[in-house]
């Protein structure tokens, strides 16, 4: 790699996740819980990319993410790029994807529905993928993705 292109200092073992869309960047740090972590997490933001024009880039030392972790992360970065680094290397690339079905991931917004009278988790399927329109499993009130409230 040319020195030049290297815009954040390498790590030895961690996760890199990259393209994320930069007015998403702080979110995914809050979201991931990445600011009450002990290991070194670097942060960069409104990097030029040919891919969604301006990305953020987070790097987190030897932290390697859950499923459920990810699930969450696609909520509010779908597309973004998990890069597993292991001795300096890229090891293994992953591009998340949004699941069909969201655990314990989104709140209903209908104030009515059981999950916000009961202690359970809610669950919410895509309706459409595409619009980000997704369903609550117990009150079938629709929503859209981008402005839903995680839990």
């Amino acid at each position: 790699m040319d020195k030049k292109e290297r815009l954040v200092a390498a790590i030895e073992n961690g996760t890199v996740i990259d393209h994320i869309p930069a007015d998403k960047t702080y979110q995914v740090v809050t979201l991931l819980g990445l600011d009450k972590l002990d290991t070194p997490v670097t942060i960069g933001n409104n990097f030029a990319s040919k891919k969604v024009k301006k990305k953020g880039i987070i790097k987190v030392s030897d932290k390697f993410f859950t499923n459920e972790e990810i699930s969450r992360l696609s909520v509010v970065a779908p597309k973004v790029v998990l890069n597993i680094i292991r001795d300096y290397e890229v090891v293994e690339k992953k591009t998340v994807e949004t699941p069909n079905e969201l655990t314990g991931i989104v709140r209903c917004n209908n104030p009515k529905c059981i999950t916000n009278n009961e202690p359970m988790n809610t669950i919410f399927n895509f309706v459409d993928k595409e619009r980000g329109i997704i369903k609550c499993h117990y009150c079938d009130k629709e929503q859209d993705i981008s402005k839903v409230e995680l839990c």
